[in-house]
């Protein structure tokens, strides 16, 4: 799995009126993601309200997929996880759900490989990125053509051997 852009939250939809009408309320209802600090918790609200009094018809991939996989495939799917850093899985989008914050996350994704985000625009607004500087293309000043692995903890998934870290859980063993 190679990405090209910096990772974002991605949805399917099909163009529909139920659709837009959904993606127009979750748009609206921005104040949600603010105050809750995150758009799952509005997302899922909105979609069972729109589910039970519109009629949005709703899929949800499984969590145990190959071509979706997330932070459950992470956590509990070793041969999975082998198969990605193998180049033999057909893994479209990895979403690290299942992990509790998003430092966290930012260590996992380092460590299999697939961070791309600059330290110079980590934790910051596009204002204080761009300075004095006139504004252009955000992905090419933030986004890295190439990752760069960080080795964070020897039980969780990597791309390159992290036996040398620390364990994140009690008595965890070398994924490796």
């Amino acid at each position: 799995m190679q990405s090209q852009d910096c990772p974002v939250p991605s949805f399917l939809s099909r163009r529909s009126e139920k659709t837009q009408y959904f993606f127009n309320s979750f748009l609206m209802a921005g104040d949600l993601v603010i105050e809750t600090r995150s758009h799952q918790i509005p997302l899922v609200a909105l979609l069972q309200e729109h589910s039970s009094m519109y009629g949005l018809r709703i899929k949800i991939f499984s969590r145990d997929g190959d071509i979706f996989p997330g932070g459950h495939a992470y956590h509990r799917r070793k041969s999975l996880m082998q198969d990605l850093f193998a180049g033999k899985s057909q893994a479209q989008i990895f979403h690290m759900s299942w992990t509790n914050s998003k430092t966290n996350k930012v260590k996992f994704f380092q460590q299999m490989g697939e961070y791309f985000l600059q330290d110079q625009c980590r934790e910051k607004s596009v204002a204080d990125i761009w300075g004095q500087e006139t504004p252009g293309d955000l992905a090419a000043k933030c986004c890295s053509e190439e990752p760069k692995i960080v080795c964070h903890f020897r039980d969780k998934p990597s791309k390159i051997p992290c036996k040398e870290s620390p364990p994140i859980d009690k008595g965890g063993k070398s994924f490796w």
